[in-house]
């Protein structure tokens, strides 16, 4: 009976140990299997969506392109040259930029710097088609941009957007004549920064001091200038103009708000008609105030140099009674400094339009009202 006890106990023990042997492999296998399988399907299923994150960016820059590329022309300027030694005159092509199509019938949108130096000007379609002896008809003393006219019909205008709504590393396509060779180049990148304040030189020696800009890092070449800074949708929201010529994949734009009133000028009256105050000011930064021991390090201090009167007598900041050596803080509840100039946020309003001026004088703070005067056009 002992023996029979003993067998039936080892025997119970083997079973036991040969069930859980058995468990454990199927249950280790379907481990295996389980963890084979979700490890596999997490990184295949990031992967597509990565891939389809791109596909979609893809083909929203090439929708893009399709649908703002025929309002984008190319602008070439040439002067006028002799032969020393046949005395023959002769056009010389002498610059390359680009335009927007702002109406069927014609009128373009470029940068001033474009047309500066230039005697004649053609106007090159993206399909090719050309038109000659385009007019200037219109340039801004007080920003980068300038107006052609060419005898057109049925033209693609360009759909503007609303730059005020523009965010720091928002997507934006640049498109435009690339250094005055590839036609209708497109480019892509981000806003980088807003309210840039450069001094941006030209290839004549000249230079002309620009706030308030769009840095982007999308390519802007040389030829560039005058076209579009697009968004997603296609919508223009700023005029490419500058480059960093010290760095790469630093772009600078101006804000298609800062364009909208002379636009509308220009459309209404064939020139451009900008409002002013009547002030010749110095925008304040921690140095400057420093040096002539002023009381604030932010603004616009309204001072005259030589033969330039700093309050032009007649005009409304005269009227209001600003006078040499005020401070002005705020026009209409928009701080003044060196990214926020009089100019540009002048620029956003009309002649005769009324606005509010907080301003110091003698370390007090104090208010104007005055009305918006057309700037002289000398």
């Amino acid at each position: 009976m002992k023996n029979n006890n003993t067998n039936t106990k080892v025997s119970n023990s083997r079973n036991q140990l040969l069930l859980t042997v058995v468990l454990s492999f199927v249950f280790g296998l379907l481990g295996a299997l389980l963890s084979t399988f979700l490890l596999r399907k997490i990184p295949i299923t990031t992967i597509q969506q990565s891939k389809q994150v791109v596909i979609d960016q893809q083909t929203a820059v090439a929708n893009v392109a399709k649908k703002v590329s025929p309002s984008v022309v190319s602008i070439i300027s040439s002067s006028s040259t002799v032969d020393p030694f046949t005395g023959q005159a002769s056009m010389m092509k002498d610059g390359a930029g680009t335009g927007i199509v702002m109406t069927k019938e014609g009128l373009i949108m470029t940068n001033k710097h474009v047309v500066e130096g230039g005697q004649s000007f053609n106007v090159i379609m993206s399909d090719n088609t050309e038109y000659k002896n385009a007019k200037v008809i219109a340039t801004d003393p007080n920003n980068d941009i300038a107006f052609l006219k060419i005898e057109a019909k049925n033209l693609t205008p360009a759909e503007l957007g609303d730059s005020d709504k523009v965010e720091v590393g928002q997507s934006v396509v640049a498109i435009g004549n690339a250094l005055g060779q590839f036609q209708n180049t497109v480019t892509t990148g981000v806003i980088s920064g807003k309210s840039r304040p450069i001094t941006a030189s030209g290839s004549n020696g000249s230079s002309e001091a620009l706030t308030n800009l769009f840095q982007t890092d999308a390519a802007i070449n040389p030829g560039n200038s005058g076209g579009p800074l697009v968004d997603i949708e296609g919508k223009v929201i700023g005029i490419n103009t500058a480059v960093a010529g010290n760095a790469e994949g630093i772009g600078f734009a101006i804000p298609i708000n800062d364009a909208k009133n002379v636009l509308s000028s220009v459309l209404k009256t064939g020139k451009i008609v900008r409002p002013y105050i009547g002030v010749r000011y110095i925008s304040l930064n921690e140095e400057i105030a420093k040096a002539n021991n002023l009381s604030s390090n932010t603004g616009a201090l309204i001072y005259g140099s030589g033969s330039q009167l700093a309050i032009i007598p007649g005009g409304p900041a005269d009227k209001a009674g600003l006078q040499e050596g005020d401070i002005i803080l705020k026009i209409d509840g928009k701080e003044i400094n060196e990214t926020n100039s009089i100019s540009s946020v002048i620029g956003k309003k009309k002649p005769g339009d009324k606005v509010e001026v907080i301003y110091l004088r003698d370390g007090k703070q104090a208010k104007a009202n005055l009305t918006l005067a057309e700037a002289p056009t000398n």
